[in-house]
């Protein structure tokens, strides 16, 4: 086999940008009940700890910077000519909860969903998708396994957010000038995007209004669809998971509150706030001289205030 160095310095390079930062808490959301509540056909959104991932939530201005599709276990799936084709892209047990996704470095490719325990993550789900299309968006989620990423489509999708008057026009987007037909590459929010366009399922449609009034959509460019495009949409329902839920807890008082006093402003710096000493208080005139020691006429020990006399 001959070295290619461009090859090597390329794969180096990938590496790095998608190596996993340590994270300096813990995630926001109980994966456990991720893992219950996750429905096929649900969009999980991923607050990745990557360097690309930062990349990405630079470009969108989203804290999500990742989006994988669930397509359950291999037997929730009909087809069975697609069951064998997941198996023939995932060798582990057949009865794990499986994602199908478009990854930096290896493509669209079925994982566990047991890989992104320890993230934070949020669940989209298609208001009122039926089981028929769900198991189409499904086909056509599948029949990109083995699809390369397209690190092009995201660099493009950066310049197009940028303003025009910023970029000169040689280094504008290209989005809509390459690859018009059948794409071999995609990133993770526009193939899950194009599956749901295929069954005539809104993300984020531009709505127009005719001269009578009503309302038509005009689908979207689906490689111009992000991950935070899934959390905005009104037509998925958003599924969160907190550790800490209000409907297992009386009140929100009732939370594991720091009993310190401490401060989190970012990663791991947290402080206790310094604690104002009381100013010193001037003595207090009673305005009401004190007889309780005296007994009134009556021997109920009670006594009438003295109006206060000013010297």
């Amino acid at each position: 086999m001959v070295f290619n160095p461009a090859a090597w310095l390329g794969k180096k390079f990938v590496a790095w940008l998608t190596a996993e930062q340590e994270s300096l808490h813990p995630p926001l959301c109980d994966f456990d009940r991720v893992r219950y509540e996750i429905r096929p056909c649900d969009v999980l959104l991923v607050e990745g700890r990557s360097r690309v991932s930062e990349i990405i939530r630079t470009i969108t201005q989203s804290s999500w910077s990742h989006s994988a599709l669930y397509i359950g276990r291999v037997h929730d799936i009909d087809d069975e000519d697609l069951r064998n084709k997941v198996l023939s892209f995932y060798s582990g047990d057949p009865n794990e909860q499986l994602i199908i996704e478009a990854w930096l470095g290896e493509g669209t490719v079925v994982n566990p969903l047991g890989k992104y325990r320890g993230h934070s993550l949020r669940l989209c789900r298609p208001t009122g998708l039926s089981r028929q299309d769900s198991q189409h968006v499904l086909k056509f989620a599948l029949h990109h396994l083995g699809f390369d990423y397209d690190l092009r489509q995201l660099l493009d999708l950066a310049r197009f957010l940028f303003p025009y008057g910023v970029l000169p026009r040689r280094w504008r987007s290209s989005l809509f000038a390459h690859n018009a037909g059948w794409p071999t590459r995609s990133v993770c929010s526009s193939m899950i995007a194009a599956a749901f366009a295929s069954v005539k399922f809104p993300v984020l449609p531009l709505l127009r209004q005719k001269e009578d009034g009503s309302l038509h959509m005009i689908q979207r460019n689906t490689r111009l669809v992000t991950p935070r495009d899934f959390d905005y949409s009104p037509y998925f329902d958003i599924i969160k998971c907190p550790h800490l839920d209000f409907s297992k807890q009386p009140t929100y008082r009732n939370l594991p509150w720091d009993k310190k006093g401490r401060i989190h402003n970012v990663g791991s710096d947290c402080y206790v706030p310094t604690m104002q000493p009381e100013p010193d208080l001037e003595p207090v005139i009673s305005l009401v001289e004190d007889r309780s020691d005296r007994a009134t006429p009556d021997g109920e020990g009670e006594v009438e205030p003295v109006p206060f006399k000013p010297t």
